[in-house]
């Protein structure tokens, strides 16, 4: 026997566990999802070589795949270029309807902190409570990450362009189950990345983790990468370890103090 549980009671249990801490669903059983992304791979193309009959006494058109339409990278990099402000591309990005990873998350993260701010930190990715909130780095490793700029004197709450920094992510979605943005997702939403540092137009760059340097620099390793200045966009910018690698790794703090310490001197024109 089956209970019919109507609307308000499914949303109320919804809503239970979300309070809970719940943020993804699973099934009952395991979904091969590249074995379905092969078979709709294969069905497009079936579907774009079957041959359409014409209709009697009509011209026949000429036929578009189903599987073609507008390349999201170059549909990014217009919409991008043609937006001529901030709140524009925010509007832009909000209204891009090519990346899947919007379909699984509640909010589009944009950016928090001061835009005049002459450093721009750039991360990963929304988590769990970025993406409940709308904001990037909120949770632990925000938290960290808040601490860590205030000893070098700088705070994103700050009206003062000198003294604040302001920070977005690489992707502005929550991927499911908090994992790394694909290298498809990276390429499509790159463009408003790259359009988003033009606008902000900072002078120093810092570029927390692993997507980040891969975004904007084409390399990963980030152990191996952190430390030491390199250019991208015409400007310096600084690649740093994740405050949630810290958070697991406190030995690690120390080599971060180092590259707080070298940003505070590029900001104060001795690095």
């Amino acid at each position: 026997m089956t209970m019919a549980i109507d609307w308000h009671l499914a949303r109320a249990l919804l809503e239970w566990q979300v309070e809970l801490g719940v943020s993804d669903a699973v099934l009952a059983e395991p979904v091969d999802r590249f074995a379905r992304a092969e078979a709709m791979m294969e069905m497009a193309a079936d579907l774009a070589t079957a041959p359409v009959a014409p209709l009697p006494g009509a011209a026949q058109p000429a036929i578009q795949s189903a599987v073609q339409g507008p390349d999201p990278v170059a549909e990014a990099t217009r919409l991008a270029g043609a937006a001529r402000d901030l709140p524009a591309l925010a509007e832009a990005l909000q209204d891009f309807a090519h990346c899947e990873l919007r379909r699984g998350a509640r909010n589009c993260v944009f950016a928090d902190g001061n835009p005049d701010a002459r450093l721009m930190i750039i991360g990963e990715g929304p988590g769990a409570d970025e993406d409940r909130q709308g904001r990037p780095f909120v949770g632990k490793a925000g938290q960290l990450l808040d601490q860590m700029f205030a000893a070098i004197g700088l705070s994103r709450t700050s009206p003062d362009p000198a003294a604040s920094f302001y920070v977005t992510n690489t992707v502005p979605w929550r991927p499911p189950a908090n994992r790394e943005p694909t290298p498809e997702e990276l390429a499509m939403l790159r463009p408003f990345l790259l359009r988003h540092i033009e606008l902000a137009a900072p002078d120093v760059l810092v570029l927390v983790g692993n997507v980040a340097c891969d975004a904007l620099l084409g390399q990963r390793g980030i152990l191996r990468l952190r430390g030491t200045w390199v250019q991208t966009r015409g400007l310096p910018a600084m690649p740093m370890t994740h405050p949630a690698y810290l958070l697991r790794n406190p030995e690690a703090k120390r080599e971060a103090w180092a590259d707080l310490l070298a940003v505070r001197a590029r900001l104060d024109g001795r690095g």
